[in-house]
């Protein structure tokens, strides 16, 4: 693996991370929804020679001017998140602020443990009680928001298919796509490597190619059963983002920014999402890290 260093914005206090976090989200927010047209991987894209097509009729023409206006009107910001910290980083940073379009989100999750969505390790329960509850408190918009259907948690490559024919519906629709096309992706990352529910030492879900969400039973850490989007996904996004605060954080900032050739989740995204990923983090977890 090559050394690949991503962008790196370092701030003082953990409220300048969620504030820089939010305007990023902001921002990747505002260049998905005034785009016309999906990116290219998110279906077929046309291609022919304009001298072998015959003169399209005015009534065409118009059908197609109609179409491109719709797909502007239809337009979704589509968003992936992890749990943790993220969430309270998040919650900081964008309930307060009057420029998020939370009716054109579509929020899905990067990983999920399988516990019912009352309890603390929940990432859907947690996002509920500190995002999606608030917005409605606040007399705000809401987005839609794809969870695990919590009736199948007894079978955790149930609730695996079940998520993964989720995404199929939301970005596949009726075109055959290779990987869902996120515009923002954004990760946590814990003090043993772990990012989404995708731990270090678990090489089936770290190489995994296929499969675009897969089961993880016996984490390390936290609940054991959880269901996780595979690396494929993450790295198929227009940007993928990593927040991490904490000097609890900095040895293993260390080895990801510094030994690549470790292999760590994180780094493996570094690699082959080069040039679309950022990282956001306090001065605390970048003790030991020299860049």
């Amino acid at each position: 693996m090559t050394t690949t260093v991503p962008k790196i914005h370092s701030f003082a206090e953990f409220s300048d991370v969620a504030d820089a976090v939010a305007e990023h989200v902001i921002h990747a927010q505002n260049q998905a929804l005034a785009q016309s047209i999906p990116s290219s991987g998110s279906g077929s894209s046309p291609t022919s020679n304009n001298s072998t097509r015959p003169t399209p009729t005015t009534s065409t023409t118009n059908l197609k001017i109609k179409s491109k206006k719709e797909k502007v009107v239809n337009r979704r910001f589509k968003i992936a998140i992890s749990g943790g910290s993220l969430i309270g980083v998040l919650s900081q940073g964008l309930l307060k602020r009057d420029d998020v379009q939370w009716s054109k989100w579509d929020v899905y999750f990067a990983d999920e443990r399988l516990v019912p969505f009352e309890d603390e390790n929940s990432n859907y329960g947690r996002a509920k009680r500190e995002i999606f509850d608030k917005l409605k408190e606040l007399g705000k918009d809401t987005p839609n928001v794809y969870h695990i259907d919590d009736s199948l948690m007894d079978d955790s490559q149930e609730v695996a298919d079940n998520y993964e024919q989720t995404l199929i519906k939301g970005f596949a629709n009726k075109d055959s796509v290779r990987l869902p096309l996120f515009d923002l992706f954004l990760l946590g990352c814990a003090p043993d490597g772990h990012i989404a529910s995708i731990f270090p030492n678990d090489h089936d879900v770290l190489r995994e190619k296929l499969a675009w969400v897969v089961p993880v039973e016996n984490a390390p850490s936290g609940p054991s059963r959880r269901i996780t989007l595979t690396v494929p996904v993450i790295c198929h996004s227009h940007r993928v983002t990593f927040v991490v605060e904490g000097a609890v954080k900095a040895s293993i900032v260390k080895v990801i920014m510094e030994r690549p050739e470790k292999g760590l989740p994180a780094s493996v995204v570094n690699e082959l999402a080069a040039g679309r990923v950022s990282w956001f983090v306090d001065k605390a977890a970048l003790t030991e890290t020299y860049l």
